[in-house]
């Protein structure tokens, strides 16, 4: 499976994976928030931790889309920074 091609996650997958025993882990690695910086992927922990300690479908969909935004802003940062180093060289 294409990592970039995951199949896309819904507030009704995360509502399922809160319930799992290892809920932080599965539903950051659904988010992949590894793909993002060291502060967005920090934040976004922070915010899975408290979607499973509550359960709430509004705060899912606020980290659906939050984690959405910030791997987007990172991978676009990241295009910027290599195309001013090849510009550089």
């Amino acid at each position: 499976m294409n990592p970039q091609k995951s199949p896309e996650i819904t507030v009704q997958t995360l509502l399922a994976l809160r319930k799992e025993e290892d809920a932080v882990r599965l539903i950051t690695e659904r988010l992949r928030v590894k793909e993002m910086g060291p502060a967005d992927h920090i934040r976004t922990k922070h915010e899975v931790k408290a979607f499973v300690e509550s359960g709430d479908a509004n705060l899912a969909e606020s980290l659906l889309r939050s984690a959405t935004e910030r791997r987007t802003a990172d991978q676009r940062m990241a295009k910027t920074v290599s195309q001013q180093r090849s510009q550089r060289m």
